[in-house]
């Protein structure tokens, strides 16, 4: 009875440390996917013979082959995995919603994240996902499928190419401005990050610096492709595969007000993550390996 009773208060007094179960988030950062990932990701579903994996590829041109081809990929390594294309109205519905009931992996693969939101955002099978995560399930995905993991999404576009001087080039993202990156509602897996992907690659420093300035949580994670940030249940961060994590952290930055039109900040933190370190959002801790 006593015990009970401490367990009891402990949770009133600190109920976020409290039986706050989830699952893990594995967010790679697109291009080819070093074969240790694609094992972690299995291994982290169950591994062999018990992951039980659902795959979806609506934010591919051709969804319904990348998502099987990615499906075909999990079960060389011994997954069941199932390939599900869905529209909204589709993925809606308890039929579709029923197929993630014993799932204990998700993976999105790549393409266009809009797409992807459009297709599940907000339905029954969005609702299963999150079920499944909170009962300990592993979500993963690249590129579209890595953007769509945090609360605000970066969507890909912006409003003002070039600034002052508009760019006409394909690069885009020529500028650090207020009010230029295109954002919307992700999937909220995870709520005190914002993700970008392909980052050292596509030079995506610029657009991530001014979101993570411009909106909470004030907190970014540029990942680059064939990278992983992994988040573990109890929301420490490690980095695997080829490449880094870049991380931005600005909660503790003095920031120009909204009612300035330049965008600027100073004390912001950064930190370069290879593979093997660590990061602890909550104190903002990062280890090297």
């Amino acid at each position: 009875m006593r015990s009970r009773l401490i367990i009891a208060l402990f949770a009133i007094v600190v109920p976020s440390l409290v039986f706050a179960q989830r699952g893990t988030l594995m967010i790679v950062g697109g291009g080819p996917q070093p074969p240790a990932l694609v094992q972690r990701f299995v291994d982290l579903a169950g591994g062999r013979g018990h992951a039980r994996i659902v795959v979806f590829g609506m934010a591919s041109e051709d969804g319904e082959k990348a998502g099987e081809e990615k499906a075909q990929d999990l079960r060389a390594l011994g997954a069941q995995a199932r390939n599900v294309w869905a529209n909204h109205a589709q993925a809606n519905t308890d039929s579709v919603a029923r197929l993630l009931a014993d799932a204990t992996g998700v993976w999105f693969v790549g393409g266009d994240q809009v797409k992807l939101i459009a297709a599940l955002r907000g339905t029954k099978t969005d609702s299963a996902m999150h079920a499944r995560y909170r009962a300990g399930a592993v979500i993963g995905g690249t590129s579209a499928g890595a953007a769509v993991m945090s609360a605000l999404m970066i969507t890909g576009d912006e409003r003002h190419p070039g600034g002052a001087r508009p760019d006409t080039s394909t690069g885009g993202f020529m500028t650090i401005a207020r009010n230029d990156i295109v954002t919307d509602s992700g999937f909220a897996f995870v709520r005190d990050v914002i993700i970008d992907q392909h980052f050292l690659r596509r030079k995506r420093h610029n657009r991530l610096i001014s979101i993570v300035l411009e909106d909470a949580p004030h907190l970014a994670a540029g990942i680059d492709e064939s990278t992983a940030l992994i988040v573990h249940p109890d929301n420490t961060w490690e980095v695997a595969g080829e490449s880094a994590v870049i991380v931005y952290d600005a909660r503790h930055a003095s920031i120009t007000s909204s009612r300035s039109p330049v965008l600027g900040a100073t004390d912001i933190r950064m930190h370069v993550l290879p593979a093997g370190s660590t990061f602890d959002p909550r104190t903002g801790t990062a280890r090297l390996p």
